[in-house]
């Protein structure tokens, strides 16, 4: 009879054991059932793909906190995003998901090029954004039509695009990382501040940049201080600015400040108003994000964002400073890509050949523009 109490403890264990596993299972599905109901959020965003599992290194090192890198991905520069989220991808060793956000005729090409080639184990969901939400928002002169750039906004819409996130990382894609993207996460933002960004003045990469209307540093760069909309904010236009193409958010904060319908009031606004100063050198995104951020932001490390490596103040960089960039920045007029841009080769090191071969007559094509 003892023998039988044994087995009918065993038969206990085991019944609770299947049961318990039932149970995981069930809690998983349903988690996962819900993440995919809210998925598709009011952007009009949604996600295409799934995310591979984690790589059992991971699993291993019970380093499992997810870390969101967000990173817009336009068709004629995706190898400047391949080229980063490989930099990335291969410095670290903490559980990176990239959120590649890119136009609908796009999401294809960029399939193809991340299962197709040594990225396939990247984990990543691909966003398709609609431009649509930019209307009224944007003023596109129908001369330069093609010079507008809807991705660039996306950065306004981090909620919307990471929903579960507390905290991401937004990188443009014309940077190289060069460190454990993890330190850059852990920046502290003090309280009551929703993003940290790299100040112009006190960068390390503003000694060598030129001064002029290419390299602004300071708030009248950008704004128009003539307009009385601009004046009644009473911010000081000698203010130090920052740069938008690589910052740390903390989404809960975001949401609390309602950032977004912030930023999109100031685009809106400059439409009917001209806000934005009149010699700004390109980026257009910039100056909402100067006025919602005034004196409100955080500071990253400089070492994380060396820039003007794409102006001809890329060259005064001595070779021991770019190795010991944590992130090069190549913003400016030349690429990599184009190859004429200083310290190409060090992105050519990154950068995983297109297996379509359209990037490639693209590269040739920007490297005639850029020989003229």
């Amino acid at each position: 009879s003892s023998k039988f109490s044994v087995n009918i403890s065993i038969l206990i264990v085991a019944v609770v054991i299947f049961l318990l596993v039932l149970h995981h299972n069930f809690l998983s599905l349903s988690d996962f059932l819900k993440r995919e109901l809210s998925d598709s959020s009011p952007l009009g965003l949604q996600p295409i793909d799934f995310i591979p599992a984690a790589p059992q290194r991971l699993i291993d090192e019970r380093n499992d906190k997810e870390i969101s890198v967000v990173i817009a991905a336009s068709d004629e520069r995706l190898g400047g995003a391949i080229a980063a989220m490989n930099s990335i991808y291969h410095h670290t060793r903490s559980n990176v998901v990239f959120h590649i956000v890119t136009l609908n005729d796009t999401v294809d090409h960029l399939r193809v090029w991340l299962s197709g080639t040594a990225l396939k184990n990247m984990r990543y969901r691909i966003l398709d954004f609609d431009p649509r939400v930019l209307e009224g928002k944007v003023q596109v002169d129908p001369q330069k039509a093609d010079t507008f750039k809807p991705l660039t906004f996306a950065r306004f819409y981090l909620p919307s695009l990471v929903p579960h996130a507390e905290k991401v990382i937004y990188v443009d894609d014309d940077v190289i990382v060069q460190d454990d993207i993890l330190e850059l996460y852990n920046t502290p933002l003090k309280p009551g501040h929703a993003a940290a960004f790299s100040d112009d003045c006190d960068s390390t990469t503003s000694k060598v940049a030129v001064r002029g209307a290419g390299n602004q540093y300071n708030y009248i760069g950008f704004l128009d201080y003539k307009k009385e909309t601009i004046r009644k904010l009473a911010m000081k236009a000698n203010t130090c600015s920052f740069n938008p193409g690589v910052f740390v958010a903390n989404l809960t904060e975001w949401k609390l400040q309602n950032i977004t319908e912030q930023l999109e009031k100031w685009m809106a606004l400059n439409v009917v108003e001209e806000l934005y100063s009149k010699t700004l050198a390109g980026s257009i995104t910039t100056p909402p994000l100067l006025i919602v951020f005034y004196k409100q932001h955080s500071s990253i490390d400089p070492m994380w964002n060396v820039r003007h490596l794409g102006s001809s103040a890329g060259k005064r960089y001595s070779p021991q400073f770019v190795k010991a960039a944590k992130l090069l920045h190549w913003n400016g007029h030349f690429k990599p890509w184009g190859r004429t841009a200083s310290y190409a080769e060090v992105w050519e090191k990154w950068y995983v050949p297109d297996p379509t071969g359209k990037f490639n007559l693209i590269r040739r094509h920007s490297e005639a523009y850029e020989a003229k």
